[in-house]
C-alpha cells in the first residue's frame, strides 16, 4: 500500500485517513498534470532538436529522431521518481512495478490484450486475407524467414512505426504518466486524461504538413482533428490496459498491431466484392470486443492488485476483478 513520506522532507504532505485508505496530498493535481505537461513537451521537443530541411520520412531524419526520443524516454523514469519525492508519495510497488515493468502475469500480459486487439479488427483482418496473393502457408513462410525480418529491422520507417514509436510513447503516455495521475483522480478520470496528452502530442505533424505544403490548410487541420480524436480514443484503450493489467508489453504490443493495420479502410470495405461477409465480421469483431474486454483483461490473471491501482484514492470498477 501507500506510505506517508516525512512531511520536512517534502513540499506536500500525505495523510493517511482514519480507516486505513490513502489520501491525496493537497495541490498532487496541479503538480502531476504540470509534470505530464512537461514529459509530453519534452517528448515532442526531442524531434525538433534537430535542424533539417528533409520530410520526416527520410531515413536520415528518422535516425536523428531515434537519438533524441530514446534518450528522453531513458530519461522518464526521472520525471516519476521526482513526482514522488516532491509530493511525498511512497508506494509500496517498486518504480519499476508501478511503470508496468515485472515479471508477475507477464505471459497473459503479451498473448490476452493483444488477442482482444486482433478480435476488434477482425473486420480488417479478413479483408486483408481475401486480398491477399499469398496463401496461408506462404504467408507462414514469409513470417518464419529470417531474411524476411532482417529487411523489416534495416527499414527506418518500419522501425519507427513498429519498434520505437509504440515503446516509446506507451513508457512516457501510459507507465510514466499513469502512475503520476492516478493518485490525485480515479483510474477512469486518469484513463480519460491521459489520452489527451497522448492526442495533443501528435498535433505537431501539423507543422511538418504545412512547412512541406502537404495539402490545403483547411485540409491539413481537418486531418490533424481526425488524428487527435482517434489517437486519444486509441490512448485511453492503451491506458485501460495498463491499468487493468499492471504491465507495460501489452500496450506496446497493441500499439505496434494497430501501426501496423492502420485506420479501418471501412470505404475501401463497402465497395469490396464480399462487402457483406466483411462488413459481418467487422460488425461481429466489434461485438465480440465489447464482449471480451473485461474478461480478457481481468487482473486475476497479472496479479492483483495492480501496482498502480494500489496508488488510487478510491476504489475502482477498472481495479478489481
Amino acid at each position: 500500500g501507500t506510505t506517508i513520506g516525512p512531511d520536512s522532507r517534502h513540499c506536500l504532505s500525505v495523510v493517511i485517513g482514519s480507516n486505513g485508505e490513502f489520501v491525496p496530498p493537497d495541490g498532487i493535481c496541479w503538480v502531476s498534470v504540470l509534470s505530464c505537461l512537461l514529459l509530453a513537451c519534452s517528448y515532442v521537443g526531442s524531434l525538433y532538436v534537430w535542424r533539417s530541411d528533409l520530410p520526416r520520412d527520410h531515413p536520415a531524419v528518422i535516425k536523428r529522431r531515434f537519438t533524441s526520443v530514446l534518450i528522453v524516454s531513458a530519461l522518464s523514469p526521472v520525471f516519476v521518481w521526482t513526482w514522488k519525492v516532491y509530493t511525498g508519495v511512497m508506494p509500496g510497488p517498486s518504480l519499476l512495478a508501478l511503470m508496468g515493468i515485472r515479471f508477475e502475469g507477464l505471459i497473459p500480459a503479451i498473448i490476452l490484450p493483444l488477442l482482444l486487439t486482433m478480435v476488434l479488427f477482425l473486420g480488417p483482418l479478413i479483408q486483408l486475407a481475401m486480398d491477399c496473393p499469398w496463401g496461408f502457408m506462404d504467408g507462414i513462410r514469409v513470417a518464419l524467414d529470417p531474411w524476411f525480418w532482417a529487411l523489416c529491422l534495416r527499414d527506418m520507417r518500419w522501425l519507427r512505426n513498429q519498434v520505437v514509436a509504440p515503446l516509446t510513447e506507451e513508457l512516457v503516455f501510459r507507465a510514466c504518466m499513469l502512475p503520476m495521475l492516478v493518485p490525485c483522480a480515479s483510474p477512469s478520470t486518469a484513463m480519460l486524461t491521459c489520452p489527451l496528452f497522448f492526442g495533443v502530442a501528435h498535433f505537431h505533424h501539423v507543422i511538418e504538413l504545412l512547412r512541406f505544403r502537404q495539402g490545403t490548410v483547411s485540409g491539413i487541420f481537418l486531418a490533424a482533428v481526425f488524428q487527435f480524436s482517434y489517437t486519444a480514443v486509441f490512448g485511453a484503450y492503451t491506458a485501460f490496459i495498463f491499468i487493468r493489467t499492471g504491465h507495460l508489453v501489452g500496450p506496446v504490443l497493441c500499439h505496434s498491431f494497430c501501426n501496423h493495420m492502420g485506420f479501418p479502410a471501412l470505404s475501401t470495405a463497402l465497395e469490396h466484392p464480399h462487402r457483406l461477409t466483411i462488413l459481418s465480421c467487422y460488425l461481429l469483431g466489434v461485438l465480440l470486443f465489447l464482449l471480451l474486454l473485461f474478461p480478457l483483461t481481468d487482473p486475476l490473471y497479472y496479479g492483483l492488485p495492480t501496482p498502480v491501482c494500489t496508488l488510487a484514492s478510491v476504489p475502482s470498477s477498472l481495479c478489481i476483478s
